[in-house]
């Protein structure tokens, strides 16, 4: 099936893609140092724009401004997967009654673009009289909404790619649709689509930042904040660049994390097989 779907490269192309390698990472090491470079011409790597970092005061804010990015995340990302679940029930459903709605629900918020949806709970709701919408509450309902509607996508695409005869065994034992759903299906599919619910999960630690244009003290917002400084140059590039480095941390971390999780499914799925082998 490989050589048919790819030709396996001879002596000259490989020497072709070793080049063409190299070529591709001078010219993106050059794109970089070029930005780099800039940025050395223009002070943004002085030290009276860096110094305003080394303040005790400003890292204790940072990492508050960290902490409010996580807290925003966890309860998204849970409230996100709750929700992604539920819907893709609601798909999956013979009663119409309940399979249109999750499908209308499903198809209007994935298409309605996230930064919309924070600003209408966050500035909509407020100018229709209801009181009390905190920042946190607009970001944490904009993105539960939006990518619990993109995971609902990705549960049923999961669970309809499962073979129709575990649906059948299931039923055949006398479980209800809902329990094969949830005690054979379900699990499966979280274990196929897992790489995608992982990049889900990245989205919605990123996504965080647009809470910064409704005023949601997350890590974006701080960094601006401190830009905005001018007795201490306006390090408005350093303080990108510190939050730039503080998401691709918290990225990085948390796909760790992720794959830490699929690895050790994956041993439980081999010794359960493992055992299935030796007692049959």
């Amino acid at each position: 099936m490989s050589a048919v779907l790819f030709d396996v490269p001879g002596p000259k192309a490989r020497v072709r893609n070793v080049y063409l390698n190299i070529i591709t990472v001078i010219v993106v090491v050059g794109i970089v140092g070029f930005i780099l470079f800039r940025f050395y011409e223009s002070g943004q790597f002085t030290a009276k724009k860096w110094e305003i970092f080394t303040f005790p005061l400003v890292q204790q804010k940072f990492l508050e401004a960290i902490g409010a990015t996580l807290s925003a995340f966890g309860v998204a990302a849970v409230g996100s997967l709750i929700l992604g679940i539920v819907l893709a029930f609601g798909r999956l459903s013979d009663t119409k009654w309940v399979r249109v709605p999750c499908y209308w629900f499903t198809e209007l918020f994935r298409a309605v673009p996230l930064l919309i949806l924070m600003m209408i709970m966050y500035y909509g709701l407020s100018s229709a009289g209801i009181k009390g919408i905190t920042p946190f509450m607009a970001v944490v309902v904009g993105l539960i909404l939006y990518n619990g509607s993109v995971l609902a996508e990705v549960f049923r695409a999961g669970i309809e790619s499962l073979p129709k005869g575990q649906r059948e065994a299931g039923f055949a034992i006398g479980l209800t649709k809902g329990q094969v759903l949830r005690t054979i299906l379900l699990p499966q599919a979280v274990r196929a689509m897992l790489p995608v619910i992982i990049s889900q999960l990245v989205v919605i630690m990123k996504d965080t930042a647009l809470g910064f244009l409704i005023l949601y003290q997350e890590i974006l917002f701080y960094a601006n904040f401190l830009g905005s400084q001018i007795q201490y140059g306006s390090p408005v590039v350093p303080g990108l660049m510190v939050a730039a480095a503080t998401y691709v941390g918290l990225c990085l971390v948390l796909s760790g994390v992720a794959k830490l999780v699929e690895s050790k499914m994956s041993s439980r799925v081999k010794v359960v097989k493992a055992k299935v082998g030796v007692a049959g």
